[in-house]
């Protein structure tokens, strides 16, 4: 394609040279001498027979040439946004692999005429460049040009061997013979282009041009195109970057070059010559945004198709992250854990640091929106979003509440905040609640409302520790769960995306949705690797899942969770604080996302009194999500129509027909909602007194009550 290019489009190429021209035997004696001509005959086979035993040699042991497929140079991977934006790249030599239909033919110009002019003309090896190449460096004291063709070049690159002799040159030589033989030449440039090191970490033109220029490939002009084709011969040494008078140099001897070939005018070389590229460094916007949420995406691809493909394949990784949600996220992080260190006066070199983590998924769907690790991934690039297990407290609660549901509770269930006691044999165990006081026999709703301890322990009691931690494992938890009763307070250790998975249950009316990072792996040919589906999976009933909204929604406007009501839309969500504020959470979720913030020392010391997870954590959440839901329209959640709502009395549980400030809506499954409470029974007359000295007929006669009932 490009031979029949290069000679319409390209300009004229060079007429084929005669490497050597043989003269006649005229004027010579025609008179031979026996003896001579058979000295010279055993002398000639002598020389061919040492020739051929140097050759059998030199290509016995030649390595084989690959097959079209294989003969492909490695190419980065690219981690892309939900939006097109690069966010990660993967690589160990930085590779973007570019067809040569998308090359500007100005490119293929400009390197064929300063590398290899005769390259479509010679069979892998020019023995007239590389005579002319040794005259000009004799003539200039010093190696100003090569002699090694494309060809060879690949080879070099494919067959690497760092000797430096003539054995080397010579097996090279036919290795590079070989190439030609087995592949086009448009295939040979196609790999040269793509695979040759052009400086500053940039391997092939593709690389190359968003290195220097920030641009694809196809967007490159004239005089940038030689600017890249006069990297080759040292790429250290002509980078633009590091050596910009020597690059300017390679760029002029190029475009000259160029026009002495034909492939440009007198007049296009000297506009390009006077028109320098403005450099523009390459660095995506967007690239390490996203840094846990990045690693996260290489772990899997390197577990599931192996490094090879990550590193070498040129796969194309579409993810679900977006790209201002993540920088809303790590922003809002930041400046929750300043304000915590502010309070508690944590300052100084030697003050503990803390650290946070956030998730964000979006409601139906799964996709991980944004991901927040840690404080600082340059210092510590533990995934706490992912990896760190931590008590959940009270934020463990909802699922809790929501195994009850489905065990008979209602809302509006009697349940007993007395004291109670629990003796194992680990001892005699006490629990009480945040505030120290009981309040008697109270609601399940205020129960969750107010985060009240001791009626989730006697709810998990009658559920039952195995039933409640399989429904936790049903709701995304994987995490072991511990088998005893402190499980209702949070004590047993979990990742925020199993939390953040769990309350996204509720989000999803009851359907569970496995978090999704990545949607779609395209390999270098832009066919989609195999990938298993992600089907959701009936958690719970869409009436449970509704009702704990409900509930978690009450949590929001009358509890714990007040802070986030500065949201101004429908939410729903918990707080979470354990022993000593060592943890500080809040899980929450509106129509459209669900997401969760945690805060804590890895050390596992306390954040300072009073820091809970409504004053360390909520405040996180609710700037992240002003950030998030910005510009889109309030969605109030749904009810399946197996629900039905009442007005209750706040404290019996009791229906009732009037709104008063005893009173609340709540939410139940059907033919389970409270009816009225019945009217007392009316209270007997009461009995008058037997006044002292009340006289009355026949008084002696009877007895008081006697006497009052029979009206004697």
């Amino acid at each position: 394609m490009f031979r029949r290019q290069a000679r319409r489009g390209y300009g004229a190429l060079p007429k084929k040279r005669k490497l050597f021209e043989f003269g006649g035997m005229a004027g010579r004696g025609v008179r031979l001498i026996i003896p001579v001509a058979i000295i010279g005959m055993l002398g000639t086979l002598a020389l061919t027979g040492a020739m051929f035993m140097k050759y059998s040699h030199l290509v016995r042991d030649l390595p084989e040439i690959p097959r079209e497929a294989a003969f492909l140079p490695p190419a980065m991977s690219t981690v892309y946004a939900d939006d097109g934006q690069v966010i990660a790249e993967f690589y160990r030599e930085r590779r973007i692999i570019t067809p040569l239909s998308q090359m500007p033919p100005r490119l293929i110009q400009a390197f064929i005429a300063a590398e290899d002019d005769r390259f479509f003309e010679h069979g892998g090896i020019d023995l007239s460049g590389i005579g002319r190449a040794m005259i000009r460096n004799i003539a200039a004291g010093r190696v100003t040009q090569g002699g090694s063709t494309i060809t060879q070049q690949v080879v070099k690159a494919v067959f690497d061997d760092p000797a430096r002799s003539f054995r080397r040159k010579i097996r090279e030589a036919l290795l590079a013979m070989r190439l030609e033989a087995r592949f086009s030449k448009d295939r040979i440039l196609f790999y040269y282009l793509n695979q040759i090191y052009l400086g500053d970490g940039a391997y092939g033109v593709g690389a190359a041009s968003q290195t220097y220029f920030d641009k694809p490939v196809q967007a490159l002009d004239l005089s940038e195109c030689a600017l890249l084709a006069g990297l080759p011969p040292a790429p250290s040494a002509y980078s633009p970057t590091r050596n910009p008078e020597m690059a300017e140099r390679r760029r002029l001897y190029v475009l000259r070059r160029m026009a002495e070939e034909g492939y440009i005018g007198r007049l296009q070389a000297e506009t390009a010559a006077a028109r320098k590229p403005a450099l523009r460094p390459h660095g995506s916007e967007a690239l390490n945004v996203a840094p846990w949420f990045a690693a996260h995406v290489r772990e899997y691809v390197t577990e599931r198709y192996g490094e090879a493909a990550l590193y070498g394949g040129g796969l194309k990784i579409h993810t679900t992250l977006n790209v201002e949600a993540q920088r809303a996220a790590r922003r809002q992080v930041v400046a929750g854990l300043r304000e915590l260190e502010k309070r508690q006066g944590l300052e100084g070199p030697d003050a503990p640091v803390p650290e946070g983590a956030l998730v964000c998924i979006e409601a139906g769907t799964g996709h991980v929106k944004a991901l927040v690790g840690g404080r600082d991934f340059e210092v510590s690039q533990f995934n706490r979003a992912l990896r760190a297990r931590r008590q959940p407290g009270s934020a463990f609660k909802p699922i809790l509440y929501a195994a009850a549901l489905d065990h008979g509770y209602t809302p509006a269930t009697l349940v007993s905040d007395t004291p109670y006691e629990y003796e194992d044999e680990n001892g005699l165990w006490e629990p009480e609640n945040y505030d120290e006081k009981f309040e008697g026999d109270i609601l399940l709703r205020r129960a969750l409302i107010h985060s009240r301890n001791i009626p989730a322990i006697r709810v998990l009691d009658d559920l039952g520790v195995g039933y409640a931690a399989d429904y936790a494992h049903k709701l995304g938890i994987t995490s072991r769960l511990d088998r005893n009763l402190s499980l209702a307070l949070g004590s047993s250790g979990v990742s925020l995306m199993e939390m953040v998975t769990a309350f996204s249950v509720f989000a999803n009316q009851g359907r569970l949705v496995q978090p999704v990072f990545i949607i779609r792996i395209a390999d270098s040919r832009g066919g989609a690797l195999p990938e298993m589906p992600i089907e959701p999976i009936r958690a719970m009933a869409a009436d449970t899942a509704f009702i704990m909204t409900t509930m978690l929604r009450a949590v929001v406007e009358e509890g714990t969770g007040r802070r986030v009501r500065a949201l101004g839309r429908p939410v729903a969500g918990k707080t979470g604080t354990t022993d000593d504020f060592k943890d500080a959470w809040f899980l929450g979720y509106t129509p459209d996302y669900v997401t969760g913030v945690w805060v804590g020392f890895d050390m596992m010391q306390s954040l300072g009194e009073n820091e809970t997870g409504s004053r360390a954590a909520s405040p996180i959440w609710v700037e992240f999500m002003k950030i998030l839901h910005k510009g889109l329209p309030i969605r109030d959640f749904r009810p399946p129509e197996t629900v039905v709502e009442a007005r209750i009395d706040k404290k019996t549980g009791y229906r009732v027909a009037l709104r008063s400030g005893n009173s609340c809506l709540a939410w139940f499954k059907q033919g389970t909602a409270p009816v009225l409470r019945p009217a007392p029974a009316p209270a007997p007359e009461p009995i008058p007194e037997w006044a002292p000295g009340d006289r009355g007929p026949y008084r002696a006669l009877v007895s008081r009550e006697q006497f009052f009932k029979t009206g004697f």
